[in-house]
């Protein structure tokens, strides 16, 4: 069994690269989706790399967390089950939501991804497994509150926005479309907004250095990938609206 002392260390070094990552990531375009490039390496069926790139995040977390020794109260209890309804989503609802028949990404993307769902599924996984001790009273306090606040609005946010892309084509389109309405109205990545709203409500109701790390890197991966759709979409769309800001309504 890893002790508290190491285990913080490894969680402190696993944050410091997303900081190290980040001015990296705000100047090269992750090559999948409307980014994908050959030039990555080969390429894997879109639909299949989501599953295998967040299956160990839906596994390694509860798996861990069932077979640790921690006492599974109400507030744990609630914890894997909101963390087990995103990422049911995300591995085997979405991908099969999502209109990208024919569409690839490099397997190197995906390979990247099963790397950071697995360092981080683990680290959370063994906190709520092995260290992990909620009393039942959690749930009645200022940071349990606003985090299932922010929690179940970027949850919200995230899911509708990303409704509204899949149906903006029709069965058998390929092509890209201006979103409209809902949250589009203010940002071009209304789904990125919402997901980065949802980590950092689930950081500030679990109280604990992995769920913090998990927002860091959220954040760290997903502004600069709003903003690089923004950019895309100001490019492909020359009436795209000007107003529009990229994640942050008003702001960015």
């Amino acid at each position: 069994m890893i002790s508290p002392g190491h285990f913080d260390f490894i969680t402190y070094c696993w944050m410091g690269m997303a900081l190290v990552i980040f001015p990296f990531a705000l100047r090269i375009a992750a090559p999948y989706g409307r980014h994908t490039k050959s030039s990555w390496g080969p390429l894997i069926d879109n639909r299949l790399a989501w599953i295998l790139m967040e299956l160990p995040a839906l596994c390694l977390v509860l798996g861990l967390y069932f077979i640790g020794p921690t006492r599974k109260t109400n507030p744990a209890l609630l914890f894997m089950s909101l963390w087990a309804i995103h990422y049911f989503n995300r591995t085997l609802i979405f991908p099969f939501r999502i209109r990208t028949n024919g569409k690839k990404m490099p397997i190197s993307i995906m390979l990247s991804a099963v790397f950071f769902n697995l360092v981080n599924g683990g680290l959370i996984g063994y906190y709520f497994g092995f260290f992990a001790d909620y009393p039942t009273d959690w749930m009645y306090s200022w940071n349990f509150l606003l985090g299932m606040l922010l929690f179940v609005l970027g949850m919200g946010i995230n899911w509708w926005s990303d409704h509204q892309l899949i149906h903006l084509r029709k069965p058998g389109e390929t092509g890209y479309k201006i979103p409209k309405g809902g949250f589009f109205r203010w940002i071009s990545c209304p789904n990125l907004f919402g997901e980065m709203i949802e980590w950092i409500g689930f950081a500030l109701m679990t109280w604990c250095l992995p769920t913090l790390g998990f927002a860091i890197w959220t954040v760290a991966n997903l502004l600069p990938r709003a903003l690089d759709h923004h950019r895309w979409y100001q490019n492909k769309f020359t009436d795209y609206p000007k107003e529009r800001k990229a994640v942050f309504p008003f702001l960015l």
